[in-house]
């Protein structure tokens, strides 16, 4: 059946390179986190919070035995009355400094507030990665990107995301064992874009 969902998924990315691009991302970011061992800061934009890649990347986090993956949620709205994992604000991602890694998701323009603050990460040495949708003046700050174009109708930004989430707690194991690990996680994320939408009650 695992290899059933795999086909399905390769299927809808056939002829694509989506495959090979978010793994080689997903290793330059694991490499990124794990090399440094500073941390992981994730953000979006002020009007998408990538709450759904924070849960995978805490379930990679534990599955492959690497913490390091596991982020801090930055949020634009955050507030001192919010609960510690969810009261990070924007400062935080200022005050990102060499050996931290920042993952900007972006699906839309990311505006001048949270660029001000990426450039200071960088500036700082903070290493800093992107998911977008082609932002020049966000890409011009990273390090490394992927970008899923509007136009691209094989793939969004949604599904970048969880592949990414997919291939990124893979490690340095041997090869066959290292495929069938990512081949499980495709396999899970097969069921995911397969499933019928939930039956309300």
């Amino acid at each position: 059946m695992d290899a059933v969902r795999v086909a399905l998924l390769r299927e809808v990315l056939a002829g694509t390179e989506w495959l090979g691009a978010t793994r080689r991302f997903a290793g330059a970011l694991r490499g990124s986190v794990v090399s440094y061992g500073g941390g992981l800061l994730l953000v979006g934009t002020a009007e998408y919070e990538p709450w759904h890649l924070a849960a995978h990347l805490v379930d990679e986090a534990a599955w492959s035995g690497t913490p390091e993956l596991s982020p801090t949620l930055v949020r634009h709205s955050a507030r001192a009355s919010d609960p510690a994992h969810l009261a990070v604000g924007l400062g935080r991602v200022s005050a990102a400094r060499r050996g931290e890694t920042l993952l900007v998701v972006a699906p839309s323009a990311p505006g001048a507030a949270l660029l001000e603050r990426v450039h200071d990460a960088r500036r700082a040495g903070a290493t800093v990665l992107s998911l977008d949708t082609g932002d020049g003046e966000l890409d011009a700050l990273t390090h490394d990107s992927l970008t899923a174009p509007p136009a691209a109708p094989e793939v969004d930004l949604d599904m970048v995301q969880h592949l990414v989430s997919a291939a990124v707690g893979e490690n340095a194991l041997p090869a066959p064992r290292g495929r069938r690990r990512f081949r499980d996680r495709l396999s899970r994320l097969a069921d995911q874009l397969t499933a019928p939408p939930p039956t309300r009650w």
